[in-house]
Formats: structure tokens, C-alpha cells, sequence
């Protein structure tokens, strides 16, 4: 009896059997496709992610560089009815002039020599690193700005000797919540100033 014949593309049953070198290899074959599927599908989304993410950020900075530029135009400032401007209703501004608003913050309390203390609180603003843009005897106006964006800040001063005091405002000019930096402002300014009596 002659050997067996297989037709065209059909395996010897022995080599196809279960631990036969050849179905380990069609098993090792299948494993590494599977595994480059893979690999190439997290590829695909880790690039999507990325793309997600740079696109936000960048996003973020083009917000954050409009509003500084908002920031820089001049907004109203000065008196009115003789005293400060109260705050709008947002967190990002302290003003001494209105107790009965949540903006409200104690304001400096002058001695004796008015016109020295005046000096002292003009001097420790600058040092602080306000540039003073207008000021006169009784009223003070000057700007800060942050570090990164340069966002602007405006403090304002008024000297109300008849209750020796100085009236203070300390505002954002963008945004809503600024963390709490106007208020510390004022409060540094009022610790320098306590100091230096």
C-alpha cells in the first residue's frame, strides 16, 4: 500500500497536534499579532491623548493671555461721593470703605503725623513693587502685576484724617476669584505698616 496523499494545503494531521513544533509556532504567530494589534492600538490613543491635552493647555494660555491683555486697559478708578469705589460682587477685591459688604477689610490706622504716615504707606507700597501711576495729599492709585501672565492689580489709597485713618482698595481687574492675593496684599501692607510706627 502507498503512502498516503493530502490535498494541496491540507497539514499531515501528526503535525498539527497539540505540543507539535508546528502548531507552537501558528500559536506564537497568533500570540505576536495579538500583541502588535495591541501595541498599536495604545499607541494610537496615548497620540490621541496627547493631542487632547496639548490642545487644552494651549487652549488655557490663549485664555490666560487675553485676560491679560483685558487687564492692562485702565479701568475707572478714583473716588466717588469722596470715597473709594466699592467692589463688584466677586472675591478678586478688598475695599475699607463699605462695612457692610463680604469685600470689606479694617482700614490703616494713622497716629499723630499724618503727613509721615502718608510717606511711610506711599514708600512700602513701592517696595512692595507698585508702581505708583497718580497720587496726590489725600489719594493714591497704583498697579501690580503677577509674575506670570502680568495680570494688573489696582491698590488704592485715601487718607481720611478727620477719622485718622487711610482707606484702602485692592482690586483685579480681571477674572472672578483671585485666590486671596488682593486681600494678603492689603494685609502685608497693613503688617509693614504697623511695623515701621
Amino acid at each position: 500500500m502507498g503512502p498516503k496523499v493530502f490535498s494541496k494545503g491540507q497539514a499531515e494531521p501528526r503535525l498539527l497536534t497539540s505540543g507539535s513544533p508546528v502548531a507552537k509556532a501558528i500559536e506564537f504567530h497568533s500570540q505576536c499579532r495579538f500583541a502588535i494589534r495591541e501595541k498599536k492600538m495604545l499607541l494610537s490613543s496615548g497620540k490621541k491623548m496627547v493631542v487632547g491635552i496639548s490642545i487644552l493647555i494651549l487652549g488655557l494660555v490663549l485664555f490666560m493671555a487675553i485676560l491679560s491683555i483685558i487687564s492692562h486697559k485702565t479701568p475707572s478708578v478714583g473716588m466717588v461721593g469722596g470715597r473709594l469705589r466699592p467692589c463688584l460682587d466677586r472675591p478678586n477685591c478688598v475695599c475699607s470703605e463699605y462695612e457692610d459688604l463680604p469685600s470689606y477689610v479694617k482700614p490703616l490706622e494713622i497716629s499723630t503725623s499724618a503727613k509721615s504716615d502718608w510717606e511711610e504707606v506711599r514708600r512700602i507700597v513701592s517696595e512692595m513693587g507698585g508702581e505708583i501711576v497718580s497720587e496726590d495729599k489725600s489719594y493714591l492709585w497704583a498697579t501690580f502685576s503677577t509674575r506670570t501672565f502680568r495680570f494688573v492689580d489696582d491698590l488704592e489709597l485715601r487718607m481720611d484724617q478727620e477719622n485718622g485713618v487711610i482707606h484702602i482698595r485692592s482690586g483685579s481687574r480681571v477674572g472672578y476669584s483671585d485666590m486671596g492675593v488682593n486681600r494678603n496684599r492689603v494685609e502685608v501692607l497693613r503688617s509693614k505698616f504697623n511695623q515701621s510706627k
